[in-house]
């Protein structure tokens, strides 16, 4: 039986690489220690083509879904809590502008075979309800602060 929690040293990979990728044959990933902290995971190239038709079918059901299906906005908006307590932190249009945000980024990405826009707007409006969920911070960033701090440099040209 696979396992998905099979851990080595990189070092492992390096001297001694056939038992380690014999490992692989008993786990569907091995993740990989880095001393610098950078993990990585190790997978066959099958597995990981199977891990993106998943996901890719995932997302080509809810969007679809999402476009045709009457009632469907009403219960991704209903289903969200329950993916991603969170949003019960976010006012109700920012949860409307959230649910569509999400499945129209999910389908970009998937278009392009590339998830990190996704990963970046899941954290992006988590934060967002971080700050909705704490009534001071709330108030210090939505507050007038009265003064104008003047133009903001272009952080492409701060080096």
């Amino acid at each position: 039986m696979a396992t998905d929690n099979a851990a080595v040293n990189f070092s492992e990979l390096v001297n001694k690489n056939k038992q380690t990728l014999a490992r692989l044959k008993e786990s569907s990933r091995l993740l990989l220690h880095r001393r610098d902290g950078e993990d990585l995971v190790l997978t066959t190239a099958a597995r990981a083509e199977q891990d993106r038709t998943v996901v890719s079918a995932a997302t080509r059901i809810l969007a679809a879904m999402a476009r045709r299906e009457p009632g469907s906005t009403e219960l991704l908006l209903d289903i969200l809590p329950d993916a991603f307590p969170w949003v019960r932190f976010l006012p109700e249009p920012d949860v409307h502008a959230f649910a569509v945000e999400l499945v129209d980024t999910m389908r970009a990405a998937d278009s392009v075979g590339n998830s990190a826009s996704v990963a970046q707007l899941l954290v992006a409006w988590q934060h967002t309800a971080e700050v909705y969920s704490d009534p001071d911070l709330l108030a210090v960033l939505t507050g007038d602060h009265g003064d104008d701090y003047g133009p903001v440099p272009d952080p492409r040209d701060v080096v």
